[in-house]
């Protein structure tokens, strides 16, 4: 069996092929042992084979003798705000923006932040001990110390759906016609009766998940049917959740999308101008587009970079005491709001601004980023940590980043969630940026892997 690491976003595999019920299993016992609570809540996404793996998972921590609160399907961030709400870790089931076939584990602290990466080592160690000596003490318990399994997913559902409500602070989006795509996914009975219930004209798409098509042609990572059904019903704003609804990517009413980094920008000028951003900083991770920090230090907004994930992005926000960060992909965290990004409660954010503005979303964000161009090359590769010890690939990205100078960026890192690097270009001419993009994704194949690199732009 391959080592099994955490990643960005927890654990990760081709479910029952790579992530087993049998390591699941293992898993929940190892995360039981190293974070010993009385009790986990675990909840998961609409995939075929979420109730195997959370089964597994909760047998784990129940034999360790952990007592489980099942929530069902529910969003990422919802399992976190229960986990605060019990004063208990949580785990979700899910693979997030992956397609359907795969699956994942992450834990939550009762804190409902995500483990520091010490932790995830801790159990990764106790995880690898277990596999090769499943009887390795302490002893199981028995009797009544066995850990009980319990249901509770109208409750929590009840809990996250008030917390959405209460971040308005009593306003409404009456007057708001919104498109919604909820990529067949964890949103999908939340966000349509959440925004409704606040007063919103609501038109769902993908909200029928059948196990099968999560993410499949939908959500956040294609947003083009959303664009399409904005402009074809005269909305006036479109939000696309991934399967997790940790993400939202927008569209405005001309079926232009607003990716997260041009989001970010609205609610840090909109949270600076009510003299809400604390420390008039932004935390963003090292993705978020140059014309980011371009478009903020023209209107004397500080920006602080993180590593990728929203583990580092939050651990930045609670260091110095900041309001507001996140990333390009949609996973926007309001500090004072969330433990995590959260998808549906960015959406209420955003429809809440665009009322509030009395602007149309077109009119905030155009030519508010002034983009440079900036081309990603998803690079598959059998093992992606290599990545870091390949001196030829190093060498080929020092020539890279003399020839673009200071007006363009280079940044190669391992995928947290898939085994791909990530070969990533800024420059400011479009041509440069696709062709040092392409010449390293081709140093990165010929010195870690074989397989053709796939372009996303």
């Amino acid at each position: 069996m391959a080592p099994t690491r955490f990643g960005t976003d927890g654990v990760r595999g081709v479910a029952n092929e790579e992530l087993t019920p049998e390591l699941a299993l293992v898993i929940g016992r190892a995360a039981a042992r190293v974070l010993p609570a009385p009790t986990f809540v675990v909840g998961r996404d609409t995939r075929r084979s979420g109730p195997l793996l959370q089964a597994a998972f909760s047998a784990g921590l129940a034999a360790e003798g952990a007592d489980v609160i099942d929530v069902g399907v529910l969003p990422t961030p919802a399992v976190a705000a229960v986990a605060v709400s019990r004063q208990a870790p949580g785990a979700v089931i899910s693979a997030s923006h992956n397609p359907f076939g795969d699956n994942g584990i992450k834990l939550f602290s009762l804190l409902g932040t995500k483990l520091p990466v010490e932790v995830e080592s801790e159990i990764e160690r106790e995880l690898h001990a277990l596999l090769a000596d499943p009887d390795r003490p302490p002893r199981r318990p028995t009797g009544h110390d066995v850990g009980r399994l319990s249901a509770d997913a109208a409750g929590a559902v009840e809990l996250y759906e008030a917390h959405l409500v209460a971040t308005l602070e009593g306003r409404r989006l009456d007057g708001l016609h919104i498109v919604i795509d909820c990529a067949n996914g964890a949103a999908s009975a939340i966000a349509p009766e959440v925004l409704a219930g606040l007063g919103a004209e609501v038109r769902a798409l993908h909200d029928a998940p059948d196990g099968a098509n999560i993410n499949d042609r939908c959500g956040s990572t294609d947003p083009n049917e959303l664009a399409r059904s904005v402009v074809a019903h005269q909305a006036d704003l479109g939000l696309a959740f991934d399967g997790d609804a940790d993400r939202v990517i927008a569209v405005d009413q001309n079926g232009t999308v607003v990716d997260g980094d041009v989001l970010l920008a609205l609610f840090a000028l909109d949270l600076a101008e009510r003299g809400h951003l604390a420390g008039n900083t932004v935390v963003v991770t090292v993705m978020t587009n140059l014309g980011f920090r371009l478009a903020m230090e023209a209107r004397g907004i500080a920006v602080r970079e993180t590593d990728v994930g929203d583990r580092h992005v939050l651990a930045a926000l609670d260091a110095d005491g900041l309001a507001l960060g996140g990333e390009q992909s949609g996973h926007i965290i309001f500090r004072a709001r969330s433990t995590t990004g959260d998808g549906i409660l960015t959406g209420i954010a955003l429809a809440d601004l665009v009322l509030r503005a009395g602007r149309s979303l077109a009119d905030l964000s155009t030519g508010l980023v002034e983009r440079v161009p900036q081309r990603l090359v998803n690079v598959p590769i059998p093992r992606p940590e290599r990545l870091a010890d390949s001196a030829e690939v190093w060498e080929a990205v020092v020539k890279a980043e003399a020839e673009l100078g200071h007006d363009g960026r280079v940044l190669l890192r391992p995928s947290g969630t898939e085994p791909l690097v990530r070969v990533m270009v800024e420059a400011r001419v479009e041509a440069q940026a696709d062709a040092v993009a392409a010449q390293l994704a081709a140093v990165v194949e010929a010195a870690l892997g074989q397989i053709e690199p796939q372009v996303r732009r």
